[in-house]
């Protein structure tokens, strides 16, 4: 088992978190080395395993990632985008493969993460499921195959405890649609409809975004004509998905060389 990648988990008593820490104990494929959370949290200095249901092992939450990062090979990280700056920075100086789920990034942020990438290998992507990178490569086949007579909509759904809107997944896929159409995103993107809106402008990308309940993950991508509809749809009714991704992303990465990747690489499409 020690020659096993440790992986440390960042935000490891949240929903995410939790499911994190599962897969990778269930796995067999790499070890469980740290357990983070914010200072302040009750559950520093529990054992990570009890926390989760899973029996004690010996990991404790921290609130000080370093230590757990000097002994680790690789982060997971689905935070908050201040958090995983700092995390990013605490990585690339363990030489620790860093990947990163956390959503609601901004261009300005994702620029700060370049410093890093020069020392490790950095895992960035809006979503880590096999299905929804499959959707985003189907997504810009079909945009570029069809014309701007058909509207293209990005709609949503999550759980209602979702902080950012549009999702990082569905901003992913129109990002993918405008890829597919030449355009850039920031150029056509309709997210902000409230009232007397006028008519929808030729070209442009629109995002709905619902919040309820305990969604985990639904998208659509619908390419909208008259006279037809064209919907491409991903499921998501359980977080393991995403577990299991980033997990296999962690192993990726371990023989790559510094530089920032994403889904579509670890997946080879």
């Amino acid at each position: 088992m020690s020659d096993l990648p440790g992986i440390v988990i960042t935000g490891a008593t949240g929903r995410m978190g939790q499911m994190l820490v599962k897969t990778v104990v269930q796995s067999g494929k790499a070890r469980l080395v740290g357990a983070i959370e914010r200072e302040g949290s009750e559950a520093i200095g529990q054992d990570i395993g009890t926390l989760c249901g899973l029996g004690p092992l010996g990991v404790l939450v921290e609130s000080d990632p370093l230590p757990s990062f000097a002994r680790a090979q690789a982060v997971i990280d689905f935070t908050a985008p201040a958090a995983t700056l700092e995390f990013a920075a605490l990585a690339a100086q363990a030489r620790a493969v860093h990947v990163i789920g956390t959503t609601g990034m901004t261009e300005a942020e994702i620029e700060q993460l370049a410093p890093a990438a020069l020392h490790a290998v950095i895992i960035r992507a809006g979503n880590m499921s096999l299905g929804v990178n499959l959707l985003t490569q189907l997504t810009k086949k079909v945009a570029a195959a069809l014309d701007e007579d058909y509207d293209i909509e990005v709609i949503e759904a999550h759980h209602n405890q979702k902080v950012d809107a549009p999702s990082g997944t569905a901003l992913m896929l129109g990002e993918a649609a405008a890829e597919g159409r030449g355009v850039s995103l920031k150029d056509v993107s309709d997210s902000g409809r409230d009232g007397i809106t006028g008519a929808r402008k030729r070209g442009d990308i629109g995002f709905s975004a619902i919040r309820g309940g305990d969604i985990v993950g639904e998208h659509d991508v619908m390419f909208a004509a008259m006279g037809e509809r064209i919907i491409l749809r991903h499921i998501a009714s359980d977080r393991s998905v995403f577990a299991r991704g980033a997990l296999k992303a962690a192993l990726w990465g371990q023989d790559k060389s510094p530089g920032q990747y994403d889904m579509i690489d670890v997946l080879g499409l």
